[in-house]
């Protein structure tokens, strides 16, 4: 017997056209008997195939919470990368990482997740392709090339599959190799110069081998205008920095360039063994995420707008926002020697921006403007003589990998599967995190990676069917680097981080069993065994490769009155002394299970109830400001005003999830309705201390404990033929244990990050018979209600509700070989943020990264 397990399938069946849409739940039961579809149903069956018990199963028979989209759902959406599929799915959260991020993804599933890109901290949200784990936050935003399903499981999947996917894990596979000789090709024009091309061509070359190619080419013209402030402004005392005569825009933000390709073989030897191998390539040369200056330092006069972190936005008692570091005041040298402090006029709109910019110098929308110059232009000082300096203005990345996995079908009743991957990246991207022509912070950021992984598993059943089992074990190793400039005039250091290295191994055993007591009735067990080790190595030099130190103001040998040691009297860098090479490192194991059970009462209903456990794995601090030589804040005799080592280990998150759901189809299988209610019980999370008791500071700490309860439902209804419509609803509730987030300086009533209460979507689609071929008509919406992007809550990250809107018409030939449509995103043209960072405590500033505005595009694709 086949098996099929992950990877080795093609394990999505849909008796549909393109207008089926799909939704899920997963882990499963034995499947029970489906009625046939008679001729009229077949636009209905919606008969769908997940592997994420190790083998293939209906999805209405698996007691998961899990969402599946197929590829015909993604075409007809227009959904072209990862981040997109979340509005559909319920208590997901997809977004592309800001500007300090480069390319890569925050994901959270029922408010777990990660927001930081550095490798101490692993995500908490396992991805996977084609059964490969995806280890890192960088390389995560993937673009959907030659996709054949995505499974997006929701809840702890510790058992099944393993380390980071504490709050869910999300699957793609691809389509593979057939040898039917068919093939496609598909251009997109739209805005912003937008063009699209994907193909794809699968051919036999025996009897036994079938290959697919495929590739992608995405570019597109920034949608944020870069403008010189001293050009736009020439009667301000701001000098100009990129001048072009007087035509103040000098680039632009949020254009990208991205190409990709991927080779796939399969060999069938024997009708027992199948073998798949491809290889992958990606090239990215975009511009930096586009980020806009939300608020920033004090007004220019009294009757300006005011800004001020300690106070709620609007707060007519606000007053002066510091905004900078110990003794390190932030401001740009005028035309005329005197300093221009950092404050609203950098604002380009919104109510507390002061701009004063002429609509006959620059008529566009003041929303999507920036001032950003990437520049420090500060005079050099004996504490900080490495100036000038100018970060680069890009987001870049090269990313390869080497894929395999074999299936071997030992007998009948037994096979023995195996999957194993090298990959490999490197990425690098600029960032002006002040986003304004004020020296405040500007970084370079170089990200390398690599990752080697085995994973053996040997699928089985005994006794007629009672009993299905899967044990096996799982293997990778990891090497990664992380290098920076890092110039933070707020804090007073200018510096070269790394090349910090973080190496790491995870070993896991893992077993997992149904069982079917009788033929409606299922138990499922699952355990797993994991063992994780991950060394951090420091090395903090200054920008011309010396290292820092000693510090003179911990000494006592810097000059009276120096403004700690940051200040003028003390060496560069000090405050960073003996932080180089120097490791900090973390062990662990764990234990993580699983048990559920499912029984189905009718063809039309089946009901589940679990209990699973999972983890996030711990790490070393990343960020040091201070490290041994700074002193311990508790030890014997401790005197030092300030400093406090922050080289400190943090241990991982767990959880354990209550789970009920059902699964079911009714009206002769018109009306589809999945749904859950899950209760979780989250332990040592992993919050930021800004204060450790040392500022500045970027500790993670184990710090916090929360309950968390909610509810997802999900359905597709077929009201008429040609006909659908697909929804989702959910609702999740946040309770922090209060007494445990005190040393985070929370009061236990704030929320996840990027964790909306509410979500809801909805689409639309018909599809109308015009003589030689069909039209679609497709409407999708989607609403969540306001997140926070910062653990603390603060007014300032917080994003308020919004509903977006997409529309799409196609024309689709009668013989299948061509397809015509037109496509319109954000069709309301609503004003948005992707996400929104908190900077106030350090910069005196807030930014966030605007969504597209409405933009439309025109696809032709000819099916060979």
């Amino acid at each position: 017997m086949r098996f099929k397990t992950l990877g080795v399938v093609s394990s999505l069946a849909i008796v549909a056209g393109l207008a089926t849409p799909v939704f899920a739940q997963d882990n499963a039961a034995q499947p029970a008997a489906q009625p046939a579809a008679t001729e009229s149903e077949d636009g209905r069956t919606n008969v769908i195939t997940v592997t994420a018990q190790f083998r293939e199963q209906n999805l209405q028979d698996t007691p998961i919470a899990i969402t599946a989209v197929n590829s015909e759902m993604l075409d007809a959406r227009g959904q072209t990368n990862i981040a997109q599929v979340a509005a559909q799915a319920p208590n997901v959260s997809l977004t592309p990482q800001p500007q300090n991020g480069g390319t890569g993804l925050i994901a959270f599933i029922r408010g777990v997740g990660q927001t930081d890109f550095n490798y101490a901290l692993d995500p908490g949200v396992g991805l996977y392709v084609d059964d490969v784990y995806i280890p890192t936050l960088s390389s995560s935003l993937l673009e959907l090339m030659d996709v054949e399903r995505i499974e997006i499981l929701r809840g702890p999947q510790g058992t099944l599959a393993g380390k980071n996917s504490i709050g869910g894990a999300i699957k793609l596979f691809s389509e593979k190799p057939s040898g039917d000789g068919s093939g496609s090709l598909q251009v997109t024009y739209g805005s912003y110069n937008r063009i699209d091309v994907r193909g794809m061509a699968d051919f036999k070359v025996n009897d036994q081998v079938a290959v697919r190619a495929s590739g992608i080419f995405k570019g597109r013209d920034g949608y944020v205008d870069l403008l010189d402030y001293g050009v736009a402004h020439p009667n301000e005392n701001v000098p100009a920095n990129n001048a072009r005569g007087a035509y103040p825009v000098v680039g632009t933000q949020g254009g990208q360039s991205i190409g990709a390709g991927r080779i796939m073989l399969r060999w069938e030897p024997s009708s027992t063994v199948e073998v798949n191998l491809s290889a992958d390539y990606t090239r990215e040369r975009s511009e930096p995420q586009p980020t806009v200056l939300i608020a920033a330092g004090k007004p220019q006069n009294a009757s300006n707008p005011v800004f001020n972190p300690s106070l709620a936005p609007g707060d007519a008692n606000a007053g002066l926002a510091q905004g900078v570091g110990p003794g390190q005041p932030a401001w740009l040298p005028g035309k005329d020697g005197t300093a221009i402090p950092y404050d609203c006029r950098f604002v380009p709109a919104g109510q507390y921006s002061c701009d004063n910019l002429s609509s006959s110098i620059y008529d566009g929308d003041p929303r999507y403007i920036s001032y950003a110059n990437f520049l420090d232009g500060t005079a050099p000082t004996s504490q900080a003589p490495f100036k000038p300096y100018s970060a680069l203005q890009n987001q870049d990345f090269n990313g390869w990998g080497l894929m395999g996995n074999v299936s071997w079908d030992i007998t009948d009743n037994l096979e023995l599967y195996w999957v194993g991957s090298w990959r490999e990246y490197t990425t690098k991207f600029g960032q002006d995190q002040d986003a304004s022509p004020v020296p405040v912070a500007q970084l370079d950021n170089r990200l390398d990676h690599r990752a080697w992984s085995q994973e053996l598993r040997l699928n089985g059943e005994f006794g007629d069917g009672l009993v299905e089992y899967t044990v096996g074990g799982f293997y990778m190793d990891q090497e990664g680097s992380y290098t920076a400039r890092v110039d933070l005039n707020y804090a007073g250091i200018d510096f070269l981080h790394g090349p910090d290295t973080t190496p790491s191994t995870s070993k896991a055993l893992f077993a997992n069993a149904i069982v079917h007591p009788v033929e409606n009735w299922s138990i499922t067990g699952g355990l797993r065994r994991s063992w994780d080790e991950k060394t951090y190595t420091y090395f903090r030099r200054n920008p011309d490769g010396t290292i820092p130190g000693p510090c003179e103001f911990f000494t006592g040998a810097a000059p009276p009155g120096t403004a700690g040691p940051t200040g003028i009297g003390n060496s560069p860098n000090c405050l960073l002394n003996g932080i180089f090479d120097l490791a900090g490192e973390f062990k662990g194991s764990r234990w993580d299970w699983r048990i559920a059970t499912d029984y189905r009462f009718s063809d039309e209903f089946l009901a589940y109830a679990s209990i699973a456990t999972g983890y996030k794995g711990g790490g070393v601090n990343p960020r040091p400001f201070f490290g041994p030589s700074a002193g311990e804040c508790d030890a014997p005799g401790y005197v030092a005003p300030n400093p406090c080592n922050q080289i400190k280990p943090f241990n991982p998150e767990t959880l354990i999830t209550y789970e009920l759901g059902f699964k079911s189809d009714f009206f002769d299988r018109r009306v589809r309705l999945n749904g859950a209610v899950f209760y979780n019980d989250y332990q040592d999370i992993i919050l930021i201390l800004s204060a450790c008791p040392s500022s500045p500071c970027l500790r993670p700490t184990n710090v916090g404990e929360a309950t968390v309860k909610g509810f997802e439902l999900e359905t597709t209804i077929y009201p008429i033929d040609n006909l659908s419509i697909d929804g989702s609803l959910s609702y999740i509730d946040v309770n922090y244990d209060k007494a445990s987030v005190a040393a985070a300086g929370l009061t236990g009533n704030e929320t996840f990050p990027y964790t909306p209460d509410w979500t809801y979507s909805f689409g639309v689609q018909y599809d109308a018979d015009v003589g030689p071929g069909t039209t679609h008509f497709r409407f999708d919406g989607a609403y969540r209600s306001e997140v926070f992007t910062e653990t603390t809550n603060t007014s300032w990250s917080r994003m308020p509700g919004r509903f977006l809107a997409n529309a799409r018409i196609w024309y689709t030939t009668e013989d299948q070989d061509w397809e015509v449509g037109l496509e319109v995103q954000n069709l309301f043209d609503k004003y948005y943020f992707l996400s929104v960072s908190d900077i106030t405590k350090s910069l005196g500033s807030v930014t966030g990264v605007p969504g597209l505005p409405r933009t439309w595009a025109v696809s032709v694709k000819r099916n060979f």
